[in-house]
């Protein structure tokens, strides 16, 4: 992390945060195959490739819809979380990082304007001060890029 970081306002704090669990669950990519990155090593849907995918799904829930109130169908997301992880015959890394990329990059500027008191409206839970949207994001970043360690030791030892 940047070392004026440290000394940055709270915002710029939860960016700089967003922003370095965006990169790690990037990097759970780096380096693999495409037969590397759909490895099934669990028994849910969870797989390298499928957790980048679900990153994507999360910054379009959380930075769209919350905040645009549109919904799902009019996003072109899938309706639950579950569904985020199935991989198409199409997905490659190429793409769905590219997905996961462009995802973040409207998040980033879904959110410029508002300030973390600023309430968004758009998501089911009701309305939700964009503070919690970015502590609920960063708990879900984390707990992903943990999945996609584990998953990434397994598929590097299996090599």
């Amino acid at each position: 992390m940047e070392p004026h970081v440290f000394d940055a306002d709270l915002r710029a704090q939860f960016d700089a945060f967003l922003d370095e669990h965006r990169a790690a669950l990037e990097r759970c990519l780096v380096g693999l195959t495409e037969a590397e990155a759909r490895a099934s090593l669990v028994p849910s849907r969870t797989t390298l490739l499928g957790l980048v995918k679900h990153g994507e799904f999360i910054e379009r829930v959380w930075f769209d819809e919350a905040v645009t109130c549109r919904s799902r169908a009019e996003i072109g997301i899938p309706a639950t979380p579950d569904e985020s992880f199935v991989l198409e015959d199409c997905d490659t890394i190429e793409t769905v990082l590219a997905a996961y990329r462009r995802a973040c990059a409207d998040s980033r500027r879904a959110v410029a304007s508002l300030g973390l008191d600023d309430v968004v409206r758009g998501n089911r839970r009701g309305p939700l001060p964009l503070r919690w949207v970015f502590l609920h994001m960063l708990r879900e970043l984390a707990q992903h890029c943990g999945h996609a360690d584990i998953l990434r030791e397994q598929v590097l030892a299996a090599r």
